[in-house]
């Protein structure tokens, strides 16, 4: 038994062996377990529905072409291992590593530009297929949010926010803050229609058959939204590691995933039109920035780091964040 490297900061993952007898027949798998967090342990999440996850998983996989682990087992009841688990039969492939990130070193960063250009065509593909289970056509009301609003937008930036008030505990951060302002002030004026979102959309959430999608990973974010939701969630979370390259003087991937070719692809792809995507990259960079703040309060609370006098700068994207919200200064 063992955990994966290289990702996973929320739910934990557990690879292992299994070999059982039923009725004299024995049986044996290599399988993962994902088990809800303890919360004294700090987690990125408020709440962990394991349940819901395993719903989402089986309906991607009976709806759509969307490549996802074969389900085993749901386990609802916290006391057979302390928490709530399920387990899928374990793929075997390859992730881009967000530890160290893959523009800094590995597979991805030592392909050529056609085998990197396929990876990212195959995987806004991902987006393309499932966004075909739409709201209009499929029962997605296991992930509606219970908030105020009157689209599935509105309830997912509001759910937001009251993440960020859950998470922040006594701090404020301003770049933060100023991002909510700003993105309710500038709000879409239109939007395209509410389909099934995987919420995490990016290759670090997928495993690959050499630059090939094999399975997609990790559907804890996954909400009813429209599908630029994921698009610029994609877009924004490789330029995040993409600065991080650059700001150590890394060459990193800097033509993969950009916004123009990820939107036409996707088009093409989908037949759909890609709206407002600025907005999008823009709410993605503050979604992100909520993360990193509740990641670096798991950091201090296990005694691996000590908050900033400037909280801010807690976020490694601030000044991105600050830029495409229009925070001058």
């Amino acid at each position: 038994m063992r955990a994966p490297d290289g990702s996973g900061m929320s739910s934990e993952t557990l690879l292992f062996d299994a070999r059982w007898t039923v009725a004299g027949t024995q049986s044996e798998a290599s399988l993962v377990a994902r088990i809800a967090p303890s919360g004294e342990d700090v987690p990125v999440f408020e709440t962990y529905d394991l349940a819901q996850q395993y719903a989402v998983i089986e309906l991607v996989g009976q709806a759509s072409d969307v490549p996802v682990p074969p389900l085993r087992w749901l386990e609802t009841d916290p006391d057979v291992l302390g928490a709530q688990f399920f387990v899928m039969e374990r793929v075997l492939g390859r992730v881009p590593a967000d530890i160290p990130p893959y523009v800094m070193e590995g597979w991805l960063l030592d392909a050529t530009p056609e085998q990197q250009r396929r990876l990212q065509d195959g995987s806004v593909a991902l987006l393309a297929e499932l966004h075909t289970i739409d709201a209009a056509n499929h029962d997605l009301g296991f992930l509606a949010f219970d908030v105020p609003g009157e689209t599935a937008l509105r309830r997912h930036f509001e759910h937001q926010r009251r993440f960020y008030e859950w998470s922040r505990d006594d701090r404020h951060h301003a770049v933060i803050e100023a991002a909510f302002e700003w993105l309710d002030s500038n709000w879409p004026n239109s939007t395209s229609p509410d389909v099934l979102c995987w919420g995490d959309a990016r290759i670090g959430n997928v495993m690959y058959d050499g630059f090939e999608p094999l399975t997609v990973l990790d559907w804890e974010m996954a909400a009813v939204a429209p599908a630029e939701l994921d698009i610029g969630w994609m877009i924004f979370l490789h330029r995040f590691f993409q600065d991080i390259a650059e700001v150590l003087e890394l060459t990193g991937l800097p033509q993969f995933m950009l916004a123009d070719d990820v939107t036409s692809t996707y088009e093409s792809l989908s037949g759909r039109t890609v709206d407002n995507l600025a907005w999008f990259e823009a709410y993605a960079a503050l979604r992100h920035a909520v993360v990193m703040t509740r990641v670096t309060a798991r950091s201090v609370h296990f005694g691996e780091a000590e908050w900033p006098n400037d909280i801010d700068a807690a976020i490694p994207h601030r000044a991105i964040l600050a830029a495409m919200t229009d925070q001058a200064g």
